[in-house]
């Protein structure tokens, strides 16, 4: 499961580069659904002048679309950073099983940091997290960004 979950999690860090190539925050998702990538997103706050349009979000979204339905049950998630509370929402919501994550989120983590959605048994769905995938790769392109944000 391991090797499986680096390949996936390597598309979501090509995705994150997109981002950073956008001036976006290098974030990206994968929603995989019965081995087969249904979604692929990256970052899009700056450019769709969206708070909502986070990489996990919008794959999410457009997984949905691409299934035809909003239950997105048999899917796991691949993101390069720990989701905030709107995306943990979402998981729960679109009743994903399992979130495999890079580098944790310190200011804003919702699947075990700050907050653990993932397993609250006060809402109407939980589901498997995988943390740490790619954490150093993950973590150091957001670092590398926002060192050059600082530059210039």
């Amino acid at each position: 499961m391991a090797d499986v979950d680096e390949q996936y999690m390597r598309l979501a860090l090509a995705e994150a580069a997109l981002a950073a190539e956008e001036g976006e925050v290098p974030i990206g998702a994968v929603v995989v659904c019965d081995g087969q990538v249904v979604a692929k997103a990256h970052n899009r706050r700056e450019t769709d002048a969206d708070p909502s349009a986070h990489a996990e979000f919008r794959a999410m979204v457009d997984a949905a679309h691409a299934l035809g339905r909003w239950r997105l049950s048999g899917c796991t998630v691949y993101v390069t950073l720990e989701p905030c509370l709107m995306c943990a929402g979402l998981m729960v919501n679109a009743r994903i099983d399992r979130c495999v994550y890079g580098a944790t989120d310190p200011k804003g983590g919702a699947l075990g940091t700050l907050f653990d959605v993932s397993d609250d048994p006060r809402l109407n769905h939980s589901f498997r997290v995988t943390p740490g995938v790619l954490a150093d790769e993950c973590a150091s392109l957001l670092r590398e960004f926002f060192r050059a944000c600082r530059k210039r």
